[in-house]
């Protein structure tokens, strides 16, 4: 079931604004009450020392450059308190790190029939990993993580249940049924203690599940999607900003960047923030689990390896990537979430984002296959690679545990 009460935007796709009208507005108007100043950025991050962002490619993306003011890149901080109301600005298209496509790109989609994987990428489906299995105990100190698929996770760490992006809804707006079932029974979860979401798109914030959730539980979300959360009832909705964290109990929860962006309506293109999260039981010697959410590649892994050092286990996307003319920007594929993984310095990468929902034209088994090349031709251990079936699961003990 999907959320009737949302208009359909599509399956995770582009806005209708050409990049050059969104790189005039920006570099014309950068005071606009629709585009931050420096000023109000300052407001919601730390005044520490800055790092540029990389220019996007082209005439275009060194306009949006120009015209986004820059990111705060100090120590971390303190963690904010929950639940916090906050004021935001109304648009972060100045945090975009790529142009967005226009009406020329989707049409040049339509022409080439690219949306979907052919015959020929279909023929392996019964071939993708799906082994559900009961979760298994965690020992104190340690935690566990359990691929129900997509990018949902089931991440137990800190005495803490915590679900990343939870989708377990059959279908999404905008796309087939998924292909695989979820690898966990909702009936079979834990009593949930707390969710983190990336960012607003159909395939990561998925009403329908989250309407199954006590409206008491604890939501970790991205800037600007708190009042998403609380329309829906939820009453600890806590927002955070790039760089900032939050923490609940033993567990902290640090809300870092990504290359994607935002769109859940007609009206609403990166109205809200996007991101991943880095997460760690600090009660003691626990371990430190980075999710990506959903991201292409650049310069922000390396930072976020450089914040977050010791980073235990990488989620990590690998699919719907296909044609890299469209989503080159905002969906790694195989090979560059091997060099992500290299950037981070993460002990161990578990791959998701693939072998769910079709998004996109790429062979449905090809994420896997090219993943585990690009691994050995690294020449990293195999043993440090969690190629998960969709319901498996795996133990960590600690620190490059």
């Amino acid at each position: 079931m999907t959320d009737q009460t949302e208009r359909p935007s599509g399956p995770d796709r582009r806005i209708f604004v050409g990049p050059r009208r969104l790189a005039r507005a920006l570099a014309a108007r950068p005071n606009h009450p629709s585009t931050p100043s420096t000023g109000e950025i300052r407001a919601y991050t730390e005044s520490t020392p800055q790092t540029p962002q990389a220019a996007p490619r082209g005439s275009a993306g060194q306009a949006l450059a120009r015209a986004t003011p820059p990111v705060s890149c100090g120590e971390v901080v303190a963690p904010r308190p929950l639940g916090e109301v906050r004021t935001w600005p109304r648009s972060f298209a100045d945090r975009l790190t790529a142009p967005l496509p226009g009406v020329k790109a989707m049409s040049r989609l339509a022409r080439e029939h690219s949306i979907r994987p052919n015959a020929e990428g279909l023929r392996h489906i019964h071939r993708l990993p799906y082994a559900p299995e009961p979760l298994p105990p965690v020992p104190a100190g340690a935690g566990c993580v359990t691929w129900a698929g997509h990018a949902s996770w089931i991440i137990r760490t800190g005495g803490l249940t915590v679900l990343a992006d939870p989708v377990w809804s059959r279908r999404i707006l905008g796309t087939p049924a998924r292909i695989t079932p979820v690898g966990v029974r909702w009936e079979d979860l834990p009593p949930v203690d707390a969710v983190v979401i990336s960012h607003n798109h159909y395939d990561h914030l998925d009403a329908p599940t989250l309407r199954r959730l006590p409206r008491h539980t604890p939501l970790f979300v991205p800037a600007g999607l708190g009042q998403w959360c609380r329309r829906r009832d939820f009453g600890n909705v806590t927002e955070l900003d790039w760089w900032e964290s939050a923490q609940l109990g033993g567990v902290r929860f640090d809300f870092v960047p990504a290359h994607h962006w935002s769109r859940r309506t007609l009206t609403d293109t990166c109205r809200s923030l996007w991101g991943g999260w880095v997460i760690q039981d600090t009660t003691g010697d626990g371990p430190r689990i980075y999710f990506a959410g959903d991201t292409g590649y650049g310069h922000w892994f390396a930072e976020i390896g450089r914040r977050h050092p010791g980073i235990d286990l990488a989620l990590l996307p690998i699919g719907a990537y296909e044609p890299r003319w469209w989503l080159g920007d905002v969906h790694t594929e195989p090979e560059e979430a091997v060099q992500a993984y290299e950037d981070l310095g993460a002990h161990a990468m578990a791959p998701m984002h693939w072998a769910t929902f079709l998004l996109s034209a790429e062979p449905v088994l090809e994420p896997l296959t090219r993943l585990r090349t690009a691994w050995q031709r690294a020449g990293h251990p195999r043993d440090r690679l969690w190629d998960l079936p969709i319901g498996g699961s795996r133990l960590l003990e600690g620190p490059a545990g």
